[in-house]
Formats: C-alpha cells, structure tokens, sequence
C-alpha cells in the first residue's frame, strides 16, 4: 500500500491578482476508509505571508512540520529578517532530499507572496523535494487528478481575492466529493499583501 493515501487528504495552491490561496480537506483517516477527524489542518503558517501544505503521512507530516518550523525560526535569528517563499522552498527540499534513501512521505505544497513585488508564489514537490512552480495552480494528495481536472476547468489569469476563494473553494470541494480517502470540510487560506482570510467549509460528511 502506497503510505501517501494511507491517512488520505487533498491540499491545492492557486495564483490570484496580488494575491494566493492554498486550501486543504480537513479528514484525518486510518486504514484507508477509516475516519478518525474531521478537523485536522494540513495547511500550516510559516510566514505573514506564507503557508505549507503537507499532506501525506500524518506523522511525516507534524515531523515535518516541526523540523521547517525549527529551521525557519534558526533562519530568521541567523539573517535577522522573515524568510521568502523561494528561500523557504529551497530549505523544504534540502531538508527531503536529506532523507531520500528514507523519504518522509509527504506532498509539500506552498504558497505566499514575495516580499519586495508582492508577487504570488507557489510551489509543489514530490516527497524527495523535487521543486515544479507553475505559473497557475499546484496540487497534491489522493485526489490530485480530480484536482487537475478542476482546476484547468475554473482557473483564470488575475482573479481577485474574492473571485479566488470561490475558485478554489469550488475546485478543492468537487474534487475530493469524488474521493473516498480525503473530505470531510476545507479550510481555506487567501493571503494578501495587508492581510490573510482564513475561512472553513462545511462539507458533506458521507
């Protein structure tokens, strides 16, 4: 069995007008149809303006988690300054490529705005820390291709903040409907220049 679907979930970043979402299911499950939580956050802050997705493995996850969360913290004490998404992303794929002969079995997926532009950024990578930043949208988790799908569907270029949470929210929830491993609720990131929006979804619960 592949240990990425084991506890199931569904993350997606998606590119905006000065602006960027990232959004995950919140199902926390074992044994593939086994539900134990429906309010597990996969999407965690690393930044005023930064977001990782982590789905996968859930004790990958948290270790992961803790181990960026460590690293940034060394950073910012060491360079006196927050750290950008493109620097954070080469961190995140340091600290995979480190344990590839023993991977940690996760999706990262990030998202955040860069500092001097403003820019929106996003990013995924498999679980050995292999980077792809699209100039659109990045998906990860057990429903990935329903995502695909959905995505190239709603996407446009320069959508507004409001008009990108509905995007994405529309996108994430159609796509794990169509999966039994993730579900179960979203919650959903808009990260501005001067602020960010977190709201949660509810969800059919079947």
């Amino acid at each position: 069995m592949n240990p990425l679907s084991y506890n199931g979930g569904a993350v997606v970043a998606m590119k905006g007008k000065d602006c960027v979402a990232i959004a995950s299911d919140l199902r926390f499950g074992i044994r593939q149809g086994f539900t134990v939580a429906t309010d597990f956050e996969k999407v965690f802050e690393m930044g005023p303006h930064l977001y990782c997705g982590l789905p996968g493995l859930i004790t990958d996850t948290l270790t992961v988690c803790n181990k960026l969360k460590f690293r940034v913290n060394l950073y910012e004490l060491k360079e006196d300054r927050r750290i950008s998404p493109d620097v954070f992303v080469s961190m995140l794929s340091n600290l995979l490529y480190e344990k590839r002969f023993g991977p940690f079995f996760v999706e990262p997926v990030v998202a955040g705005l860069l500092p001097k532009t403003n820019e929106p950024y996003v990013c995924g990578m498999d679980l050995i820390g292999c980077p792809n930043k699209p100039e659109d949208f990045v998906v990860a988790g057990t429903c990935a291709e329903q995502l695909y799908g959905m995505c190239e569907a709603l996407w446009e270029p320069n959508l507004s903040p409001e008009d990108l949470f509905e995007t994405v929210s529309q996108a994430l929830v159609n796509a794990f409907d169509r999966d039994a491993l993730s579900g179960w609720g979203a919650s959903v990131y808009i990260i501005e220049k001067d602020k960010v929006t977190h709201r949660k979804l509810k969800t059919r619960m079947d």
